[in-house]
C-alpha cells in the first residue's frame, strides 16, 4: 500500500469511526470529525500532515512494489 492511500484509508477509518460513535455514543465525537477534515484541508494548501509522519515512522510505503505489477 502506498503512503497515500494510506492517508486515505487512515482519514477514512477516523471519520466513519467518529460518525458511528457520535451516533451511538455521543454528539461530541463529530469534534474527531471535523478536526480530521480540517487536517485534511489544512494538508492540501501547507503539504504539511502528521499523519504521514506517524506512518513513515511505521514503515508504510517503504515496501518498494505494489501487489498488482
Amino acid at each position: 500500500m502506498t503512503l497515500e492511500n494510506a492517508i486515505r484509508a487512515l482519514a477514512g477509518t477516523m471519520i466513519l469511526a467518529s460518525l458511528a460513535l457520535a451516533h451511538y455514543v455521543s454528539p461530541n465525537w463529530l469534534w474527531l470529525t471535523a478536526f480530521v477534515g480540517a487536517n485534511l484541508l489544512q494538508s492540501a494548501f501547507t503539504g504539511f500532515c502528521p499523519a504521514e509522519i506517524i506512518l513513515r515512522k511505521l514503515g508504510v510505503g517503504k515496501g518498494g512494489g505494489s501487489c498488482c505489477g
